[in-house]
């Protein structure tokens, strides 16, 4: 064996050496990761599942027609199709505000300015209490715009509108049922 042969096979070790020490370094980063499926019925620290846990929060009621559709929305979410619980063991204050924008000027063979795009934005704050001790679990916020076109007619525009607060109304409640899911998860850890 020549000497520039010799160099590569102790540059070749060298080089297996490090591959298999960063491959063991790896394989003991991976497995302190533990990785759980948010909505799995694996028990919390408390002993009752994130599903079990969903379901027995009892939202309070909200005065407005596009609050109330994302209460509507959040207590079919919890329940998942099951209605409010009996006995709840969280309760959930929420308040929905909405803002409604013109987003584009465009007309086409007029001169009048009349908005033919527009935004709703729903904003949703929430404080999640224990229902039994009355303590404050989490607190947060969460917004959803969602976009309509605005079309010369007052009805269809004005139904274009509701419409465009109803999906808003479904999205919100959907990033307020995962937020809501994930405080849980933390607060489970938390008292253990």
């Amino acid at each position: 064996m020549s000497l520039p042969d010799r160099e590569k096979t102790e540059l070749s070790r060298l080089l297996r050496r490090v591959a298999l020490a960063g491959l063991v370094g790896s394989l003991a980063l991976v497995s302190a990761c533990t990785v759980r499926p948010l909505y799995s019925n694996a028990p919390l620290s408390t002993g009752s599942s994130a599903n079990a846990e969903m379901a027995s929060i009892a939202i309070k009621p909200v005065k407005t027609r596009y609050a109330q559709q994302v209460r509507n929305n959040l207590i079919f979410g919890f329940g998942r199709g099951a209605g409010e619980p009996a006995s709840p063991l969280y309760s959930l204050d929420l308040s929905v505000t909405e803002s409604v924008e013109s987003s584009a000027l465009v007309q086409v063979g007029t001169d009048e300015d009349e908005p033919t795009a527009g935004s709703v934005t729903l904003t949703a704050s929430y404080t999640l209490t224990d229902a039994k001790t009355g303590a404050v679990v989490t607190v947060g916020k969460r917004s959803i715009t969602s976009s309509f076109d605005r079309p010369r007619q007052e009805f269809a525009s004005y139904r274009a509108q509701i419409d465009a607060e109803n999906r808003a109304a479904r999205e919100l409640a959907e990033a307020l049922q995962l937020s809501i899911a994930q405080d849980l998860v933390r607060h489970g850890k938390a008292g253990s």
